[in-house]
């Protein structure tokens, strides 16, 4: 039996199974990634929710493992030697989700450092820009009489787009023919920008050809679903 006591954060969120991998989350577009990383890879997990209505991320359990109070983390009772790793950071979890089981980043190191590069640009472009507008078309950020920074925001996402509608002209997925963390990366903010956050019009969405139809094929497929909806809000 594993020992995760020399982790505050499971005296909040006790491990029912602390032999499993430990996903502590909330169907955010940044939390789905990893929910979505599992179902794919097949490895057992145990998932546990982090209520942002309770300020559950704030807590001194959640800082423990996460200082910057963010969901996804992890704890791995079967890290490298053996031994339990704590992880934040959503890209950092795919990277290592996908090193530890072989899975979903190509063994190639020319095309594994390709598909890491992709995952970066969605740490660093897609996320923020998309979140931004979320924020200044959806929620308090709509108030503000200065549209500009909406105009910016929708502007930079719209360019985000028209970057992975080119990298996917003749491509099923972002690494061609092959499935990897890039896609799952982004699958959860497209859908998002044009769902939850009422966006489609404001960025043109339906002026695309191919993002559209690789959104479709990413949702299509049955770990994506499940991994979409865990963990389940209350």
């Amino acid at each position: 039996m594993s020992d995760l006591s020399a982790f505050p954060i499971t005296k909040r969120w006790p491990a029912k199974r602390p032999d499993l991998l430990q996903l502590y989350s909330l169907p955010t577009p940044n939390g789905v990634k990893v929910s979505i990383m599992l179902e794919e890879t097949g490895l057992p997990y145990e998932v546990h929710l982090v209520d942002f209505n309770k300020d559950d991320q704030k807590t001194p359990e959640f800082l423990s493992l996460n200082p910057n109070g963010k969901i996804p983390a992890i704890i791995d009772p079967n890290g490298p030697g053996g031994k339990p790793l704590g992880l934040f950071e959503s890209g950092a979890i795919l990277q290592y989700l996908a090193e530890k089981t072989g899975k979903l980043l190509p063994a190639d190191p020319a095309r594994r450092y390709q598909t890491i590069q992709w995952l970066h640009f969605q740490m660093g472009g897609i996320g923020p820009m998309f979140g931004q507008l979320g924020y200044f078309h959806k929620f308090a950020g709509k108030e503000i009489a200065d549209k500009r920074p909406l105009e910016r925001y929708a502007n930079e996402s719209k360019r985000l787009l028209g970057v992975i509608e080119s990298r996917l002209g003749g491509r099923q997925w972002i690494m061609d023919d092959e499935y990897t963390i890039a896609d799952i990366s982004m699958l959860g903010w497209v859908r998002n920008l044009i769902g939850f956050y009422g966006a489609r019009e404001l960025v043109a969405f339906d002026d695309f050809h191919h993002v559209p139809a690789w959104l479709d094929r990413g949702l299509a497929r049955p770990a994506v679903k499940r991994g979409l909806d865990i963990p389940r809000r209350p």
